[in-house]
């Protein structure tokens, strides 16, 4: 199952993206904190590849992440883990290098479901509605490589 829906939470947009994989959710943990797993897939969908990954994955542990695009242009956002409890709860500052002062908070959490994992992602905190639809694009593509790297996600049993 996917979805993508913008909430309101105090006064501030926000986007929340949920899946469901075939994959455990130590699988789907690792895909999100193993810098390795990382470079296959992070980044918007014109992502050309991940240049650095350093993930200090632990509460007060800092991240940092660097990508191009084929438009040339070079990306680089990072931030601090406020927690991490593996394989069910990551949670992290977000600001880009370009506009540091601009730090928005991601929280993901990783639910088992049957044999597989309910991935349920909440970015919030944006600095304005522009700031939002620009993640929301730059989010939808990274979990259509997400998708790919840990094999299709599956359909809801109905």
């Amino acid at each position: 199952m996917a979805s993508e829906r913008a909430a309101e939470a105090g006064g501030r947009t926000s986007l929340i993206i949920e899946r469901t994989y075939d994959a455990s959710p130590e699988a789907v943990w690792q895909a999100w904190t193993d810098p390795q797993a990382l470079t296959r897939w992070f980044g918007p969908e014109d992502t050309r590849s991940v240049l650095r990954a350093e993930l200090d994955v632990r509460a007060g542990g800092r991240y940092c992440i660097a990508f191009d695009t084929t438009d040339g242009e070079a990306h680089e956002v990072s931030g601090t883990y406020r927690e991490a409890h593996r394989p069910h709860k990551l949670v992290f500052t977000w600001a880009w290098q370009s506009t540091p002062e601009r730090e928005s908070l991601v929280t993901i959490t990783f639910n088992a479901d049957g044999a597989g994992t309910r991935l349920v992602f909440s970015h919030e905190r944006f600095f304005d509605e522009a700031a939002r639809q620009g993640h929301a694009h730059g989010w939808s593509g990274a979990f259509r490589k997400l998708d790919g790297y840990l094999g299709l996600h599956r359909q809801p049993d109905r």
